[in-house]
């Protein structure tokens, strides 16, 4: 199953385009966002609490979308849940 488009950032311009799916099948949330500036990356590589390593893995990103999405973060984690209740 492709991705579930959910929504994206009402304020595009040309060259911007944070958005936000569903993938049904791993059932995770998939971000497309702005990459942070470096102060804000080497803030969360060195944040440390318990059971979190320090760092950013390889395989992991710090990426930024605006607060205005923060409706279509919440319909993605419904989204996710209603089909994890189902299976």
């Amino acid at each position: 199953m492709p991705l579930l488009f959910i929504g994206i950032d009402p304020n595009t311009g040309d060259h911007e385009s944070p958005t936000v799916w569903v993938d049904h099948k791993k059932q995770e949330l998939v971000f497309q966002g702005w990459k942070p500036d470096p102060e804000l990356e080497a803030e969360c590589a060195a944040f440390e609490v318990s059971g979190h390593a320090v760092g950013i893995p390889e395989n992991e990103a710090v990426i930024r979308i605006p607060a205005r999405m923060v409706h279509m973060v919440r319909e993605a984690c419904d989204v996710v849940e209603r089909a994890t209740h189902v299976h």
